[in-house]
Parts: C-alpha cells; sequence; structure tokens
C-alpha cells in the first residue's frame, strides 16, 4: 500500500484533483461511499495513463448500510461506480451501529475479498474492544484501521494496539482541518523552510503512520507531497507529541466510543 493518500472528502468534483495528485506522485486515493465521488475516483484511475496495479484505490461502507446482504449490495454498488477490475481496499467506515451488525457487514467483506473484486479489507473509527469483537467471533483481522491522528489528537492506546496486531494505521485528518494556528507549529515549520502542513505530513510519516491530507487546490497537493527531502529532528518530534490531547484533540467525528 502505498503510503501517502489524497482524501477526497468534501471533494465534489474530484476527478481534476486525483489527475493531479497521481501527477504529483500521489499513487493512493481515498474515498468512500459517503462522500459521493466513486465514479470521479475510478475515471481519473482509469484515464491517468498509468497501469491499474500502480494506484490503490479505497473506499468505504457507512454505518446505515450494514449488514449482510446489504453490505453485498453496497459493495457491488461500489465497485460499479468505481468501474475498475478491482478494489484494493474496501472498508467498514465506523463502529457505529452495534456488534451484530458490525460483525455481519465484516463476515459480508470477507466474502467480497475471498471472490477476488477487493484485494484487502479494513476498518476505520475503530476502538480496541471494537477490533477485539472480530478476534474473539473467530474472524481475520482487518489489515488496515483509519483513525483521525494529528498532534492534537494522538489516539496512542489505539495506535500501539493495531501495532502489536499488525494492523497499519492510516492517518485521517492530518492536517487538522486547518486549525493549526499554535507558535509550536509556526516555529517548527520556520527551522526547516517548510510550510505547516509539510510538517504536519512528514510528522505523520516518522511515526509510520499512512497519512491521508485532503486537498481540491492544485497547489497544495502537490506542496502535501513534497515531504521527502527533510526529516524533523528527534527533538522538534518531541515538541509535536507533546501537544497530545488525547481522542479530545479529535476536530470533529471521532466515533471510538460507540457501543
Amino acid at each position: 500500500m502505498p503510503i501517502l493518500g489524497l482524501g477526497v472528502y468534501e471533494n465534489w468534483d474530484c476527478y481534476p484533483s486525483c489527475l493531479t495528485a497521481i501527477e504529483a506522485g500521489y499513487r493512493h486515493i481515498d474515498s468512500a461511499r459517503y462522500y459521493e465521488n466513486e465514479e470521479q475516483v475510478g475515471q481519473a484511475v482509469r484515464e491517468c495513463g498509468l497501469p491499474r496495479k500502480e494506484l490503490f484505490v479505497t473506499s468505504k461502507i457507512y454505518h446505515p448500510d450494514f449488514g449482510y446482504e446489504s453490505t453485498l449490495r453496497c459493495f457491488d454498488e461500489s465497485y460499479q461506480k468505481l468501474g475498475l477490475e478491482y478494489i484494493d481496499l474496501y472498508m467498514i467506515h465506523s463502529p457505529v451501529s452495534g456488534k451484530k451488525r458490525r460483525l455481519e457487514t465484516w463476515r459480508a467483506l470477507i466474502k467480497r475479498r475471498d471472490e477476488g473484486k477487493v484485494r484487502s479489507i479494513g476498518v476505520s473509527n475503530y476502538n480496541i474492544r471494537h477490533i477485539e469483537e472480530i478476534l474473539k467471533a473467530g474472524l481475520e483481522l482487518p489489515v488496515v484501521n483509519q483513525i483521525e491522528i494529528h498532534p492534537y489528537c494522538q489516539q496512542r492506546p489505539i495506535v500501539e494496539y493495531c501495532r502489536e496486531k499488525g494492523i497499519v494505521v492510516q492517518a485521517y485528518c492530518p492536517l487538522i482541518r486547518g486549525a493549526f494556528h499554535d507558535s509550536i507549529f509556526e516555529e517548527v515549520a520556520k527551522e526547516y523552510g517548510k510550510t505547516i502542513p509539510q510538517i504536519l505530513i512528514r510528522w505523520s510519516l516518522q511515526h509510520g503512520y499512512s497519512p491521508l491530507p485532503k486537498s481540491s487546490q492544485d497547489g497544495r497537493i502537490r506542496e502535501n507531497a513534497a515531504v521527502y527531502d527533510f526529516d524533523i529532528s528527534p527533538e522538534d518530534m518531541a515538541k509535536l507529541d507533546a501537544m497530545d490531547k488525547g481522542d479530545a484533540g479529535a476536530c470533529q467525528w471521532n466515533p471510538i466510543h460507540v457501543a
């Protein structure tokens, strides 16, 4: 899985953004049924000029559609909208719905994976106990857990658990929805001659996360990919780590505590 991905949430016309991102070096596009732009993502992947195997496409099923038969149907709709031979990663978008429907949904995704329409399956916004219920049901664990991760919201217990289980941690909202007006960010960015978004993405990469910055502006999409020519020092990483507010630092929706 390519580490850096383009998030396309709230990008209602993401076709040009996807093409810009692929040209800038991104090889991973993160979409979802809820985003209502799977068709545009698929079109960009088909028309970008790169072999399909060089690109990684993610989509997700939202909680109102959970359930075994409903998940099979919704997955097939995503598959058709994307118009690709296969989906690289399909995920449960959140744990909202209750244990029974979560597990039914997970079993349906395993079925579609075994059929070859999707290569890997994962979850998003899952806390430790939500992953444990999969394990206790005797089912295989997700390969990915996508959660909100940035210096204000580091969710360290979930990250540690996922690493122990070999689950990749994807970081959505790595740019804190632009709410990074803090002198520490400004100081670190100035020290390296980089923008604050570049510092935040680099921080995520150095922690071993897979960050998914989103933007619809060509310049920012390219800027967010220019993060491989510097390293943040251990001292500056420690400064950024010290900003953690736990899950209380989430900038919007963080449903990790649902039953």
